[in-house]
């Protein structure tokens, strides 16, 4: 290869390298000082899909763990969505924005989506105070004819498409699928007949609904020849006289259930997946007013008709979007020019986990830092304390075994650290009380011997309770500390669960910051008595030595006091 091209392509390179972390730490307007990253994974670790997708519509939830609704403006007014490439702002609409309970849904149209991919990825901008609200956009594609969200104030079921008026209310319960959602007993919910909602005969046509039953029984989608209902339990769709039946749909529990039409193909989907398929060989225009919950009893949300046949890929993708599977929907708080963990850091799980503590999780982290800080400073002193008396005592016990008097040894002026120097002082004193070693001094009795043997003991006792001084806040600090830390993790999941409640929003995305944020404080907890644990069982194996040899010099001591000055 030439060397100038060869030049040109190291250029290059250098350049890529210089360009690519910039564009990947990109901010749509400066003005923005927060955003949520949205990642939808369709690869095989998330919700596999195998067919492009374009337009579709996907509820973006926004919870404590992954949106500061302290930096956002009360009303969500500052929110803006942009897509992957940091530029492109995306059509959206607010649902539900509860800066009380922290809680938010936002319904975004993203433009495609790429099959097999990590990185199909949207970014929600908040943190402008001067921010306007956006207008609410429709967001739905093409082939949407109506999409009926139960979230009005008034109990009207509002087609977001923005044509279609129901003909009467519904009762609306407020923690529903995604937002609110119709509560119904039996009343039918009905929409007058309209031309987008038909489908002249043969073409294509399809209804996706999520239903939560609390009976067996009942109508959940009825129009002209097409009705989806329920049949002791189990779900039916039918086209005049054709019908496909599902598996039983449980009781108390949200299920989406979909009918397709294609040609001359029936198929019904409960929960993303195929439920089963039929041949409608007489084709039958699908057309007449639209009526829901005729006999039925139960929640119903997210009712949507569409004048394309909807593919298993879209009805895969559509159940896993809107029940907030974990696997497909990731999102990352980012504070403007913070470096998130896939560029380099793991600060924004760290970012996350401590935006979530509760005040009494803080009370316990902090109640375990100043533990911590306690153990720290008895276990350096300690430490020092054993290696200077140890140390001290090697030097006492040389000078005192080399002299052939045992009254003659240096004693702890020579050696101030020592605790054998400090007994041999004690030992010095009881005998000089004696006048041992001086003229016409006489002999020590036994008596004498044990009393002084009894002194010695005593400041043997003493040194050892001067070593062991402290060494309490160790075994408080291997005790107590999981203790607190379990206690602050207990009260957090608990409140975590009691926001929860609360809030009626039941989703792993907003119950696992709150759990994995509570559980800093077992962890606070470990980290304060594993590290005691140690010194304490090091610290307590040197004292242990060194009380030994304490003893070992006692009996040494009055045994050569005895062999020179004892009655013989």
């Amino acid at each position: 290869m030439p060397p100038n091209r060869l030049r040109s392509l190291r250029t290059a390179a250098l350049l890529m390298a210089v360009c690519l972390p910039m564009a990947a730490q990109a901010w749509w307007d400066a003005a923005w000082s927060q955003r949520t990253r949205i990642t939808l994974n369709t690869s095989a670790e998330g919700v596999e899909t195998r067919e492009a997708l374009s337009q579709v519509a996907v509820p973006v939830r926004l919870h404590s763990g992954n949106f500061d609704f302290l930096a956002a403006k009360p009303d969500g007014s500052d929110l803006r969505v942009v897509a992957g490439d940091d530029k492109t702002p995306l059509p959206f609409r607010v649902e539900r924005f509860d800066g009380a309970n922290e809680l938010g849904v936002l319904w975004v149209q993203v433009p495609s989506l790429v099959p097999g991919s990590d990185k199909n990825q949207l970014y929600v901008y908040f943190g402008n105070a001067q921010a306007t609200a956006a207008a609410p956009a429709v967001v739905a594609d093409a082939g949407t004819s109506a999409a009926i969200r139960f979230s009005e104030p008034d109990g009207s079921a509002a087609d977001h498409t923005g044509t279609l008026k129901a003909t009467a209310a519904a009762a609306i319960e407020l923690n529903g699928l995604i937002g609110p959602a119709a509560r119904l007993t039996g009343e039918a919910v009905a929409w007058p007949a309209s031309e987008r909602l038909r489908a002249a005969a043969g073409a294509p046509y399809s209804v996706s609904l999520w239903v939560r039953p609390q009976g067996a029984g009942g109508e959940l989608f009825v129009q002209g020849p097409l009705s989806i209902v329920l049949d002791a339990g189990q779900v039916v769709a039918r086209v005049g006289s054709v019908s496909v039946r599902g598996g039983a749909l449980p009781v108390n529990a949200w299920a989406q259930v979909a009918a397709v039409l294609a040609g001359e193909q029936l198929t019904l989907y409960v929960n993303g997946l195929p439920a089963g398929s039929s041949v409608v060989a007489a084709a039958r225009a699908i057309e007449g007013p639209v009526s829901v919950g005729r006999g039925y009893t139960g929640l119903l949300d997210e009712l949507t008709v569409a004048s394309a046949p909807r593919s298993a890929d879209f009805m895969k993708f559509s159940h896993a979007a809107q029940a907030a599977d974990a696997k497909l929907v990731a999102s990352v708080l980012q504070p403007q020019g913070a470096v998130s963990a896939e560029e380099g850091g793991h600060g924004g799980y760290m970012g996350v986990l401590v935006k979530n503590l509760t005040v009494d999780a803080w009370v316990v982290i902090v109640l375990c830092g100043v533990l911590f800080v306690i153990a720290a400073w008895v276990m350096v002193d300690k430490f020092m304390l054993v290696r200077r008396t140890d140390s001290a005592n090697q030097g006492f016990l040389a000078s005192f075994r080399n002299v052939r008097d045992a009254m003659q040894a240096e004693g702890a002026a020579a050696h101030p650290q020592s605790s054998l120097a400090r007994i041999y002082e004690a030992g010095l004193r009881e005998l000089k009380k004696r006048d041992v070693g001086q003229a016409g001094a006489p002999r020590l009795s036994g008596a004498s011997m044990d009393a002084v043997r009894a002194a010695v003991d005593a400041d043997v006792v003493r040194e050892n309770n001067r070593m062991n001084s402290q060494m309490v806040w160790l075994t408080i600090a291997i005790s107590g500390g999981p203790f607190l830390g379990l206690l602050g993790t207990v009260v957090g999941v608990m409140i975590t669960f009691a926001a929860i409640a609360a809030a009626g929003d039941v989703n792993v995305n907003a119950i696992a910051p709150g759990i994995a944020a509570a559980l800093l404080a077992t962890v606070a907890g470990l980290g304060v008595a594993i590290p005691a644990l140690f010194g304490y069982n090091y610290l307590a194996s040197r004292m242990k030595t060194i009380s030994s040899d304490m003893q070992i010099f006692v009996d040494e001591f009055v045994t050569r006091v005895a062999e020179s000055y004892g009655e013989r």
